[in-house]
């Protein structure tokens, strides 16, 4: 497995490159001049700041508050150039409570991290560290303390947020000139 891995990183955040409707969602985790950007959708990054908020407001209230989370409060761009390591197929969260924090996994697509029984790895005593027969490849892994994963989540609805306005009829996009809106029987909006 290539496993890519930031404990404690200076910086994880969500960025876009691109004007909305046309806009490319990444990740991008950095510790001084080391810099690991992956691609993702923005579905990806609504269900990823859902639960990690999610996962916060269960385990680490008191530690994620607004307060805690305006210390790594970070609104600047991604760090250029955005060379994208992979896309995010597979993506898995966990809290680790020794630590108190919030580890995130980000599988790329393509690897066999969701077509391999994890069991039969378990068990399997010849497993390669040759990425070409190793099943799971590419892996980004990152841990946050939890004020770090709350003002994550906050920039990520935020992110999200600035993208195309839905129709408040039917949830769609529109553009700037508009949509041609289903529930209105094909009228422009």
């Amino acid at each position: 497995m290539a496993l890519i891995s930031y404990d404690q990183p200076d910086r994880f955040v969500v960025g876009t490159i691109g004007e909305p409707g046309q806009r490319e969602f990444y990740l991008q985790a950095s510790t001084g001049n080391r810099i690991t950007t992956v691609g993702v959708e923005k579905t990806q990054v609504t269900v990823l700041v859902d639960r990690v908020n999610d996962l916060l407001d269960e385990f680490a209230a008191g530690l994620a508050s607004e307060q805690a989370a305006q210390a790594y409060q970070d609104d600047a761009p991604l760090s250029t150039p955005v060379d994208e390591e992979f896309r995010v197929g597979t993506m898995g969260l966990s809290w680790e409570p020794r630590t108190l924090s919030l580890v995130l996994e980000l599988h790329a697509v393509g690897d066999a991290f969701d077509t391999v029984d994890i069991e039969e790895l378990a068990d399997a005593d010849d497993l390669s560290d040759d990425p070409a027969t190793d099943p799971l490849q590419l892996v980004l892994r990152v841990t946050l303390p939890a004020a770090m994963a709350r003002a994550f989540a906050r920039r990520g609805l935020r992110v999200i947020a600035a993208g195309r306005p839905q129709c408040p009829f039917c949830a769609g996009p529109i553009d700037p000139n508009g949509h041609i809106c289903p529930r209105a029987n094909g009228y422009r909006r």
